[in-house]
């Protein structure tokens, strides 16, 4: 059978899941999503995703729940019912076991978890089997934005690599899912990010790349294990932001932006590179907005 076929498959089903997460979704629906019975949509599922379908689903639910119960003034009865648990206690159990701390605790305090922040499997699949299809940009100039902001004083909680120097050998060193612990920090000014650091700010036998979010200086909930909290001083960043893409096409995306970068003066802004003042950083790639990266600079000084 077509591997493409069966991605397409357990896609459908994905998206079924997604429309359909606040009602009771059964295996049988799925089957007819996939076009397959019910004991192969489900062998399928599993494969693509590491979760049989309602471990999946509940999974997501929880994670929904949980981002309900950090942003709104919800009961936790009313959160469980609206995810198809069917008592408060099963849904505070399910939560405990997924999370680590029981809703109630949560609500109140809203330390960083572990989200569950699943990839749609044709996306990952075309990512993977692109190979040789690479076009040449060659003939065609993109608009790469630039401008400057400015970051105030505040804290980061990141987790630290070896020896990492991009995202794909931190993700080897680190595992891929610190973004979504990342995701749940209820106190972010900003959306994660993955940083080079400067070396001031890198500590012996730890990486270059790293993830985290930026808090305000007075953060004070809970850091989980494995992460740090660091201070970072004002600075300038220069922000540079290319066109919208295909998502498959991140890679060729994030290069056009680098190759920008490598020609670019900053000069022409009255700034110049400022690599030791703070950390450079990059956005999740994301097609619809353009590849973003920021590199920090300060003014020069015209006296």
């Amino acid at each position: 059978m077509d591997e493409a076929e069966n991605i397409m498959a357990v896609q459908r089903m994905q998206e079924y899941i997604d429309l359909n997460i606040l009602r009771k979704i059964t295996l049988k629906e799925l089957a007819v999503t996939a076009g397959y019975s019910p004991w192969h949509a489900a062998r399928l599922f599993k494969e693509a995703t590491g979760k049989a379908p309602f471990e999946y689903i509940r999974a997501l639910r929880l994670t929904q729940a949980a981002l309900i119960l950090r942003d709104n003034n919800e009961k936790i009865i009313d959160v469980a019912m609206d995810f198809v648990f069917d008592s408060h206690e099963g849904f505070t159990r399910a939560f405990s076991k997924e999370f680590g701390i029981p809703p109630i605790k949560y609500s109140q305090h809203t330390p960083p978890i572990k989200l569950f922040m699943p990839q749609k499997v044709f996306d990952t699949y075309r990512a993977l089997h692109k190979g040789g299809e690479k076009m040449s940009n060659n003939c065609s100039t993109k608009s790469i934005f630039v401008q400057v902001i400015e970051r105030p004083a505040r804290k980061v909680l990141l987790k630290r690599g070896k020896q990492a120097a991009d995202y794909f050998a931190y993700c080897e060193e680190v595992g891929c899912d610190v973004w979504s612990v990342l995701s749940s920090v209820k106190e972010a000014m900003y959306e994660p990010i993955g940083m080079w650091l400067p070396k001031h700010l890198m500590t012996e036998g730890t990486s270059q790349y790293v993830q985290g979010v930026e808090v305000p200086l007075d953060y004070t909930n809970d850091i989980p294990e494995g992460y740090e909290l660091i201070e970072l001083p004002p600075c300038k960043l220069m922000i540079f932001q290319g066109e919208t893409y295909n998502d498959d096409d991140f890679m060729d995306e994030i290069n056009e932006v680098w190759n920008h970068i490598a020609k670019f003066d900053p000069k022409v802004y009255g700034y110049q590179w400022a690599p030791e003042e703070a950390p450079r950083f990059q956005l999740a790639p994301m097609g619809y907005r353009g590849y973003i990266e920021a590199r920090p600079v300060k003014a020069i000084n015209m006296k």
